[in-house]
């Protein structure tokens, strides 16, 4: 993969934060009712929305059995030299500045020796990657054309029942729009990706449309689609996941300032305190919290004290009653930010303060 170089990025990254900002401008004038058609919002958002093709040369080892001497004689004396394909996948993404930026997902783009970006004007380019983000399964691309189609930014946060329309590249079949609604937000352990707190959409996403737009009724951006439930047939199942818009953008900005996402890290293992173990440790049932199962020997919560077994009940004030929300709290903050737990220890309650560490990415 090709690595971003600072020298020219810095410059970039400034005009890149700037443009984004420009494209949190709310709807005006925004009916509160149903509209007939979605052919506007279609119209705003689809020219930003990409196909990509990328393909990678893999190797293809021969088989065992063609080293045994007993073989050699009847295919090749010589030993069997491994042979290479070309190996094809495709996916969406969506511009997102006036400079090229393309947001997509890091499994669109994964080992891709070649990555062509189609715009939905004709134009096609080979676009480089700037940076990626395993843990989100975030990629940031350039390409360099003039004149491009920008994606305006929704400035609201989705509620359940908001209408969504998903645009990609189905099957490589062509840039193809799908509408439903917003079945959920904030799911996670899912074991899609680290971090994880996704929308969920029924509207149709399926292969191809990965890193594709999942825009509002006004053809706004309000989060790429990534994933679609596992099913036998590996097609749509009216269950989608996307990353929120403000996910992606956070990873946007640190790509671009730091060419990797930073995070911070606690070194903490805990698990959700349930009702069998608020009996073990003779706890309210009302009490939430999370249970210490290990503390990583130097990290920040063994430099903090913190013990095994210790009841953690709050992060910097907020309730640590969900594992999964808590480590994207804690991975929200930066590395040195010193943060307070409440906890509970042998039927006591403390504060501690550690100083956050930094998480190194996978």
């Amino acid at each position: 993969m090709q690595k971003p170089g600072f020298f020219s990025w810095s410059i970039l990254m400034g005009l890149v934060i700037a443009s984004l900002a420009l494209h949190f401008i709310p709807p005006q004038n925004s009916p509160a009712v149903a509209v007939a058609s979605y052919a506007p919002a279609v119209n705003a958002a689809a020219p930003a929305v990409v196909n990509i093709y990328t393909s990678k040369t893999v190797r293809q080892k021969s088989h065992p059995l063609l080293n045994e001497p007993f073989f050699k004689r009847f295919f090749n004396k010589q030993a069997p030299v491994p042979t290479s394909r070309i190996q094809n996948s495709l996916g969406s993404g969506v511009i997102i500045n006036e400079i090229g930026l393309i947001l997509t997902n890091l499994h669109v783009i994964d080992g891709a020796d070649e990555i062509l970006v189609a715009l939905k004007d004709g134009r096609t380019t080979n676009a480089k990657i700037v940076g990626t983000d395993k843990e989100t399964d975030v990629a940031l691309l350039k390409i360099e054309l003039k004149d491009l189609p920008v994606i305006e930014f929704s400035p609201q946060d989705l509620q359940v029942g908001d209408v969504t329309l998903a645009i990609g590249n189905p099957f490589g079949i062509g840039q193809t729009v799908t509408m439903g609604i917003v079945s959920a937000t904030g799911r996670n352990q899912l074991g899609i990706t680290t971090y994880e707190n996704f929308i969920q959409t029924d509207a149709a996403i399926n292969v191809g449309n990965s890193g594709g737009a999942l825009v509002n009724a006004y053809g706004m951006l309000v989060g790429i689609n990534t994933a679609i439930y596992n099913s036998k047939s590996g097609g749509n199942q009216g269950i989608g996941f996307a990353i929120p818009l403000k996910e992606a953008l956070t990873v946007v900005r640190d790509l671009l300032e730091h060419g990797q996402v930073v995070r911070g890290w606690l070194g903490l293992e805990t698990r959700e305190l349930n009702q069998e173990l608020k009996a073990t440790f003779g706890l309210p049932e009302t009490l939430n919290g999370q249970v210490v199962s290990g503390v990583m020997k130097g990290g920040p919560a063994y430099k903090a004290g913190l013990q095994k077994g210790d009841i953690v009940t709050h992060f910097n004030g907020k309730a640590a009653s969900k594992g999964t929300k808590t480590m994207r709290q804690i991975a929200d903050l930066m590395p040195g930010d010193v943060i307070t737990l409440g906890i509970i220890r042998g039927g006591k309650t403390y504060e501690v303060q550690a100083t956050l560490g930094k998480r190194l990415n996978q």
